[in-house]
């Protein structure tokens, strides 16, 4: 490779506890009129939604709202968002919530200014135009999506997960208040939360990592892992939560650069198919193809188990390496992370056309310190099974 690198994120990020009543002077300051809110029903029975609206609304500013989003929202889910911001004359789309409503904000902003369909934009740099300006406002510290330009979305027709790849997608601005996360429960803090670490750690050992990525991704780890049991033991620890919203920050604007790998690859097949939460997914292939993965770099993955606090001191590479990874499946445990994915209802007879999809996802294989085969990806799915 030539030392030639490319670094973009949001250009303006706003973040620390409150910050969310700036929220009405930032949307000004692109200069829009009328907003529309793109959420999910959960967030909105939080009351969340509506305190949003009230800031919004005494900016003085024009609010309208869409809030049918779901987990792996489907594609079309963005073209019926769209439609609603035209519909509504939105100048200006503010999505707040987890890492679908992010994602489904980012798409819709663009499916305004643009003609051709979402299926038209699957791949990387297939957007031609800038969409309409977007606020994001992240509700978990899991996808780090608010300093991505990366959409993922459901075909629910191929039982594929999909990505639209656009620097057009990256935020105007990212507003990041851990009061908004203080009533997230256990359960979501440990996915979302292993989501944000598995981002970093992907980042961190992809192919495509530089010194920045690796600065930003070190720290991401550091604060996850110091903070994410404390997270989801005490979810009203502030402290917790702020460490945990700049972790997934960071996490999120390694990837964006470096790239995530296999564990990514593994998850995608089985939360189309099987619907699993995504950071679920993640956290159950995660030690399987970390341990397939070591070999590729036993330096990081040795420079991990320092970063997770494990003492490695006279420790050869191999072992250190291996030490990192233990550590990874230690933490899984004790957040309860579902470990098999026979609870679900993957059974053997499924592996087959699953590892098929791994391999299909060449977007993430080819950043993989090791190179997959499917025979690898049938042997890691049947050690999760």
């Amino acid at each position: 490779m030539d030392g030639i690198r490319l670094l973009q994120t949001t250009p303006r990020i706003v973040m620390g506890p409150g910050s969310l009543v700036r929220i009405g002077e930032e949307v000004k300051r692109l200069g829009a009129t009328r907003v529309m809110i793109v959420t999910d029903p959960g967030l909105v029975k939080t009351g969340i939604v509506d305190r949003v609206e009230e800031l919004l609304a005494s900016a003085p500013l024009s609010v309208s709202r869409f809030d049918k989003v779901e987990a792996d929202p489907p594609y079309e889910l963005a073209s019926q968002a769209a439609v609603c911001a035209k519909d509504a004359g939105a100048d200006l789309i503010l999505g707040i919530g987890g890492g679908s409503s992010l994602d489904i904000a980012k798409v819709a902003a663009i499916l305004v200014t643009n003609a051709d369909p979402v299926s038209a934009y699957f791949g990387i740099d297939m957007v031609p135009r800038k969409g309409l300006p977007t606020v994001l406002i992240p509700t978990t510290a899991g996808t780090g999506s608010e300093v991505t330009p990366i959409a993922i979305l459901s075909d629910h027709t191929e039982k594929l997960k999909k990505g639209i790849v656009s620097p057009f997608l990256f935020p105007d601005v990212a507003v990041l208040d851990p009061e908004l996360t203080l009533g997230l429960p256990p359960k979501v803090t440990a996915a979302t939360g292993m989501d944000a670490l598995i981002h970093a750690v992907e980042a961190y050992t992809s192919k495509n990592a530089s010194q920045i990525t690796d600065m930003f991704a070190l720290e991401a780890m550091r604060l996850i892992f110091e903070n994410i049991r404390t997270a989801y033991a005490n979810g009203s620890n502030l402290p917790a939560r702020a460490a945990m919203l700049e972790g997934s920050l960071l996490a999120g604007m390694a990837f964006a650069n470096a790239g995530v790998t296999a564990v990514h690859a593994f998850a995608y097949p089985i939360g189309a198919e099987f619907h699993i939460p995504h950071g679920v997914a993640n956290s159950m292939m995660l030690g399987p193809v970390m341990e397939f993965n070591m070999l590729g770099n036993l330096d990081k993955f040795a420079r991990m188990a320092e970063v997770f606090g494990e003492d490695v001191v006279g420790l050869a590479r191999r072992d250190a390496a291996d030490v990192a990874v233990q550590a990874l499946k230690t933490l899984a445990e004790d957040l309860r992370i579902p470990s098999h994915l026979s609870d679900f209802g993957v059974k053997e007879e499924h592996i087959p056309t699953l590892a098929e999809g791994v391999m299909k996802v060449t977007r993430l294989l080819a950043n993989n310190p090791r190179e997959l085969t499917l025979q690898d990806a049938e042997e890691i799915y049947r050690r999760v099974l």
